[in-house]
């Protein structure tokens, strides 16, 4: 659409847009004026309003500042420049060896006679198949038990002349197997005899004595197909996989001080409220490391020290709670710093929850995975347990579980903080040993606190005496 014309001065209207008309661009003679020119520099973005003297700096990086007894802690985290991004990005992308569902990301391949080692173990490969090929073998063992002992039935009847027109037509025979005239009728007896059930029409003779052998044989297999896949659909339904649905982790992992140490910490809760008994919570950090004889372990794992608020080791898991890491000499994260965590570091944390159902009385256990990325410093958990005056209970507010609030923690690592207190309390304990010096040095030189007093008073001035003194100080003493 053409813009819009002023019709004094033909110019194009303010706030109007100049666009070729698409009938027109058609034409030889407006294909000039249509045709593209050299691509535009891309502009610099200034911002508006800014003094005359003033000019305006593009970011170029972040430094963070943190308040620790006095003592001011900065770290500067360098500029967003692509380099970082796509670092981040990479990061992003890391393959995970647990999903956050507690998935395993983990495939086996190239294992030799791999079939074979399934069917040894026919009833855990059952387990753990997905539903729809559970009920697909469940299915199937039923419909070829069926038809395997229907062409049994329908063989034995043949051989002893069951189906013979003659033999039908005499009164005096006796089939192997009553009202059954041909492959459906041997297909329905096989369905009947299998699961018991009785019609009152189709029934066994005592003629032949390899169709007796027969229904026992199909009584005691429909018996151990039934038996098995009850109880594959039992424990199907009933794993702890699936009571682990239920066991909540946070989305991220906090790191701030407690007590004065840094603490990794994340959170976990039980959305049923039958309590999870013995629960408790186990860590691994996977990570790659490099040995001394520099062989290379690419996924080098390494135990966690972990236990709920009150560091104990065994949960009383009622509702949520902060499962805590402390940051110590044994941490592998003593030396590592909120720089290191945000461009350096490569791992991934395991969590384990594990514990006994109270309304099963079955072992669970649920999983989860925090990578770098996943991490905040300077953070921690929103209490989300309040106390309804209304009601009279404690009630739990799942909307805060993954909520965190920022909060003053040193950006420097656990072993240089303990480094920076430890030579805060050499300092101390200097000046007060100096002081103790100075008092034994007095001590020794045979003087006490009231002796240094009177020599400060030997040695302090006297104050010059007025002319009229000396006259009246000599009259006293010839008196």
């Amino acid at each position: 659409m053409p813009a819009a014309l002023d019709p004094a001065s033909g110019a194009p209207m303010p706030g109007s847009v100049l666009r070729p008309d698409p009938e027109e661009s058609d034409r030889p003679d407006r294909q000039l004026l249509h045709s593209p020119g050299p691509e535009p520099e891309p502009e610099t973005w200034e911002p508006a309003g800014l003094p005359g003297d003033v000019k305006h700096v593009p970011f170029g990086g972040l430094t963070l500042a943190s308040a620790v007894n006095g003592v001011t802690y900065q770290h500067t985290l360098g500029a967003l420049d692509n380099r970082v991004r796509n670092r981040m990005s990479t990061r992003k992308l890391r393959k995970r060896v647990v999903f956050k569902n507690g998935d395993l990301n983990v495939v086996q391949g190239h294992l030799s006679k791999r079939r074979r080692r399934y069917l040894a173990d026919i009833v855990t490969t059952l387990v753990d198949i997905k539903w729809r090929w559970t009920l697909l073998v469940f299915s199937l063992s039923f419909l070829l038990s069926w038809l395997l002992f229907a062409v049994l039935w329908w063989l034995i009847m043949v051989a002893h002349g069951d189906f013979e027109p003659q033999n039908r037509a005499n009164p005096d025979f006796t089939p192997c197997v009553n009202s059954v005239e041909d492959f459906t009728g041997s297909f329905l007896y096989s369905i009947e005899t299998q699961h018991t059930i009785g019609y009152g029409t189709r029934a066994i003779t005592e003629q032949c004595p390899e169709a007796i052998t027969l229904l026992c044989v199909q009584s005691i297999v429909g018996l151990m197909i039934q038996a098995l896949m009850v109880s594959v659909v039992f424990a199907k339904l009933a794993r702890p996989k699936k009571c682990a649905q239920t066991l909540l982790f946070s989305r991220n992992a906090v790191i701030c001080q407690r007590d004065g140490r840094l603490c990794l910490m994340f959170r976990v809760g039980n959305m049923r409220t039958s309590s999870l008994i013995g629960a408790s919570a186990r860590g691994q950090i996977i990570r790659k490391r490099v040995t001394r004889e520099g062989e290379t372990l690419q996924f080098d794992m390494v135990e966690l020290n972990l236990g709920p608020d009150d560091g104990q080791d065994s949960i009383f898991f009622i509702w949520p709670l902060n499962v805590v890491h402390t940051i110590d000499e044994r941490s592998p994260f003593y030396h590592m710093s909120a720089e290191d965590l945000l461009h350096k570091e490569r791992f991934e944390i395991v969590v384990i929850l594990e514990g006994t159902t109270e309304s099963t009385a079955m072992t669970t256990q649920a999983r989860s995975s925090f990578i770098p990325s996943e991490i905040l410093w300077g953070h921690r958990f929103e209490p989300i347990i309040d106390f309804k005056r209304d009601t009279g209970k404690y009630e739990v507010d799942y909307s805060r579980f993954n909520s965190t609030y920022q909060v003053d923690t040193p950006l420097c690592s656990a072993a240089e903080l303990d480094q920076f207190r430890k030579i805060q309390a050499e300092t101390a304990n200097g000046a007060g040993d100096a002081a103790v010096e100075s008092r034994a040095n007095t001590a020794n030189a045979g003087f006490n606190n009231f002796d240094l007093l009177r020599l400060g008073a030997v040695q302090e001035p006297q104050p010059s005496a007025a002319p009229g003194d000396d006259v009246e100080a000599a009259q006293r003493t010839r008196q």
